[in-house]
């Protein structure tokens, strides 16, 4: 059985990929920062494995992956946002979002490597969003983190090919969770509207993506950034 990591699996887009991947017959672990309750209640109902981590802490990352084992498919989920007019954003936002949103990315692709190059294959997949794609208001420091994402994982997956190891990046577009309730319900039906299909998308449409590029069925599928956005961009 193949054992898949999700980080920032309790809540949202990283729940519903755990569910996903268990039903997809994964051995799943997943880590979680500080939604205990909400971790049990996915782990009680999946089976999955969770474990307390802040990713933008190198020691966690450490003590996740000790807990978890070999892992064969690594998803990127884990991620913070913030609304913020860019001359009001301090040095303290800015780290903060990339400590979480880049370099947990890049700690725990490191820490899933050694495994995976000793097999000659594994899956990287890399939650980015729209807003690293085409830039959002008032979040310039996320959809500049989200943006290095998908730089990272275009650069790794040429690094990583030649070693059997894909690596993809999710865009996601505005999707119906917890993390977008900060825009309010004017927003978001404004945001439905400008979608093409009509409404927001959902964490089961993510998860749907994810476990596409984990499949066999994407075995020819590396460097891509997969635009799961309702056609909100091309």
């Amino acid at each position: 059985m193949q054992h898949a990591l999700v980080t920032g699996g309790s809540r949202g887009i990283g729940a519903a990929i755990c569910r996903k991947l268990v039903a997809d017959g994964f051995a799943v672990t997943f880590s979680y920062c500080t939604h205990r309750d909400a971790a049990a209640a996915i782990a009680a109902e999946t089976g999955a494995q969770a474990v307390q981590a802040d990713v933008g802490i190198r020691a966690d990352c450490e003590r996740l992956f000790d807990a978890a084992g070999p892992v064969d498919v690594l998803i990127n989920n884990a991620g913070i946002a913030q609304q913020k007019m860019f001359q009001d954003i301090t040095e303290t936002d800015w780290r903060h979002i990339f400590s979480v949103d880049v370099d947990g990315v890049f700690r725990c692709c490191q820490l899933a490597l050694p495994h995976m190059l000793h097999e000659k294959c594994g899956c990287i997949i890399n939650i980015s969003s729209i807003w690293g794609q085409v830039g959002g208001s008032c979040e310039v420091h996320y959809s500049a983190a989200k943006a290095a994402v998908i730089g990272l994982t275009k650069a790794l997956a040429k690094e990583l090919g030649p070693s059997g190891i894909r690596v993809n990046c999710v865009a996601p577009g505005v999707i119906d969770t917890e993390m977008n309730v900060q825009h309010g319900p004017e927003v978001l039906a404004e945001l439905a509207e400008e979608t093409p299909l009509g409404r927001l998308g959902t964490p089961e449409d993510i998860a749907a993506v994810v476990s596409f590029l984990a499949s066999p069925g994407a075995g020819f599928l590396t460097g891509q950034v997969l635009g799961a956005n309702g056609g909100f961009t091309g």
